[in-house]
């Protein structure tokens, strides 16, 4: 007999005594019982280690004092789930949760150079923002360093669901419901146009702000990684400095520039973006 098939076993046999002792401890916890399995899943997750690069029954049950049955059950949901493979290594689920996460460090890492020669070469701010669960928020600035005027932007801040970056972020969001909850916070006449507005930054690869913010202006390029659209980099300015017209066209460019650059450090194929999901371009 196979360990495998040894570990089936041995939980077959323990089941009965495992899941009255299970019951016992759902019955004293009540409403806890689901947060403590995270945490107990979050356990078994923390046992990859440079030495441990395969987890086993007898691994989890020893090192977390679980029997055997109770780790063969856990080791089953987290492999059904994606967060362990087949031979109950990482599975893909921890593999792209990783490749997110590293993305998203390349991108604050490797950006502020990029940044700050593009305020240099505009005389204008520039901001870069990343799509979080309340919406655009930006993450990195760099204010222009000469000029009579200079528009800035908190750090933190929270962006408008019309503002150049939130449009950018979600014309090339692949997860069709992040934009129709995003499209839920406008009346229905607003999200009509703001469904043409996210066509036409798709064509066009670059947006600009609603024009309602009167003596503000913005536009912004997508950052795109291997696999998705990773963040929003845009220049600030009154409309008399960065009007909507021919007159910003150099400081556009300079913007694509420095985004497609960004792109191509971590990991975008130069001229290209990733595919969309199923269901991307039905907004």
């Amino acid at each position: 007999m196979d360990a495998d098939a040894a570990e089936s076993a041995d939980a077959a046999a323990l089941d009965g005594a495992a899941n009255r002792s299970d019951a016992g401890r759902g019955a004293a916890d009540g409403d806890r019982g689901s947060i403590q399995s995270i945490d107990r899943a979050a356990e078994i997750l923390a046992l990859f280690n440079q030495d441990t690069q395969h987890l086993s029954v007898a691994i989890v049950s020893e090192r977390l004092g679980l029997n055997r049955t109770t780790a063969h059950r856990y080791l089953a949901s987290l492999q059904s789930c994606g967060f362990l493979s087949k031979n109950r290594g990482p599975g893909p689920l921890l593999d792209q949760l990783a490749a997110f996460v590293f993305g998203r460090r390349d991108v604050l890492t490797l950006a502020p150079p990029i940044m700050r020669q593009l305020s240099d070469r505009t005389g204008l701010t520039v901001v870069l923002s990343l799509l979080g669960h309340s919406g655009p928020v930006v993450t990195l600035v760099e204010e222009a360093a000469v000029g009579p005027i200079v528009l800035t932007v908190r750090l933190g801040t929270v962006l408008d669901v019309q503002s150049a970056q939130a449009r950018v972020l979600y014309a090339f969001q692949s997860d069709p419901s992040v934009v129709a909850r995003h499209l839920s916070r406008l009346d229905e006449a607003e999200a009509i146009k703001e469904r043409a507005e996210l066509a036409k930054v798709r064509r066009d690869r670059l947006a600009w702000a609603d024009p309602s913010h009167l003596g503000h202006a913005a536009v912004a390029a997508p950052i795109f990684g291997s696999r998705d659209i990773q963040a929003a980099m845009a220049l600030l300015g009154t409309t008399q400095m960065l009007p909507n017209s021919e007159r910003s066209a150099e400081a556009v460019g300079l913007l694509r520039e420095a985004a497609d650059k960004l792109s191509q450090l971590i990991g975008a194929v130069p001229g290209t973006r990733p595919a969309p999901r199923k269901g991307h371009h039905s907004l």
